[in-house]
């Protein structure tokens, strides 16, 4: 299992920046995917963005040109940039680490969640 650790959630008015990070300890750490999902009130949760530990990635529709997933193996940490945000990107945003299809679209072998973290684009 992975422990997962989130950071950088916030309030910030529309069109404006945050950065999400996310620190993984435990086993496997070097070998796993990780992505980062966001549920907003009343909706499922969905799959943001997701990257490989080679940097293969995949972005959700709604959020492609605007957010950007990176991550530094030596630091075991994977990062969201979201730039732009609107109002509709308000949720929760939670970091996965697992083994995901082919894709990236599918969470195959759930490896640790982090706890969460608040965003929240609002004037």
């Amino acid at each position: 299992q992975v422990q997962l650790v989130e950071s950088g959630g916030g309030l910030v008015q529309p069109g404006g920046s945050l950065r999400l990070s996310c620190t993984a300890s435990g086993s496997r750490t070097n070998i796993y995917t990780m992505a980062w999902y966001r549920q907003a009130p009343g909706k499922q949760r969905e799959l943001v963005a997701a990257i490989t530990s080679g940097g293969s990635t995949n972005y959700a529709d709604s959020v492609k040109g605007r957010f950007a997933i990176s991550r530094d193996n030596a630091k075991n940490t994977a990062y969201l940039q979201m730039n732009s945000l609107k109002p509709e990107d308000t949720a929760v945003y939670s970091c996965n680490a697992g083994r995901y299809s082919v894709d990236l679209k599918t969470l195959l072998t759930n490896w640790g969640w982090g706890q969460g973290t608040q965003v929240t684009v609002s004037s």
